[in-house]
């Protein structure tokens, strides 16, 4: 993981006013805890935590080894905070991991493959983009691959259907649909146009049953 070493300074010091500081030096607040460990409270370069993420095409699933005076820490990133309009990050967590251990991490699942069913007019849907995996820090896959080539319009593929490598349990609820090919929206469309003009046939037919004949009526 020496490609994913990242330095942390500790902080003997919290609050707004220190945050702000740190960010005019070119430095985001951070913390690290653990099952069972002390929060600590670090500093850290947010340019260098980019390039560490983006390097690893893992994402946040990335392993980090973490260095904070002197010594060196395995840890996830669980969370990292960013400017709504400027994008720029303003804080991070980072979480402890024992490689012995099992952890939860979300994984982003990559379609392969173009669906048989949009040859005839089927529509794309993937409801689910990624699945909740347990396993160990050192089995945590960058992306789970879904082959949707032989799905015909109408059908589905669940969470209970992906392949898992190895080692991989998946904690998403097993019923939920990854992937479906829709019947096409317009031919739903027509179908209840061609409904609604019948029932407002019906209607219509009804009201000139009831109507009276010219002439009729109470005097």
């Amino acid at each position: 993981m020496a490609e994913n070493a990242l330095a942390a300074e500790l902080r003997t010091s919290a609050g707004k006013g220190v945050a702000r500081k740190l960010r005019a030096a070119g430095r985001i607040p951070a913390v690290m805890y653990g099952r069972g460990k002390e929060t600590a409270v670090l500093a850290i370069d947010p340019k260098a935590l980019d390039d560490v993420l983006h390097k690893s095409g893992a994402g946040r699933n990335t392993l980090i080894s973490l260095g904070v005076d002197g010594t060196t820490h395995t840890v996830l990133l669980k969370d990292l905070q960013r400017d709504p309009v400027a994008g720029d990050s303003l804080h991070a967590d980072f979480f402890l991991v024992d490689l012995a251990q099992t952890v939860e991490v979300a994984v982003p699942l990559h379609f392969i493959g173009k669906a048989i069913g949009t040859d005839f007019g089927g529509i794309m849907d993937h409801p689910v983009r990624e699945l909740l995996i347990e396993c160990l820090p050192s089995a945590i896959p960058e992306f789970v691959e879904v082959d949707i080539a032989s799905l015909e319009v109408g059908q589905t593929i669940h969470v209970r259907d992906v392949a898992l490598g190895d080692g991989l349990n998946c904690k998403t609820e097993a019923d939920l649909a990854v992937a479906i090919c829709a019947t096409p929206m317009a031919e739903e469309e027509t179908t209840d146009e061609v409904e609604e003009g019948a029932e407002e046939a019906a209607t219509g037919d009804d009201a000139a049953t009831d109507t009276p004949a010219e002439g009729d009526g109470d005097n």
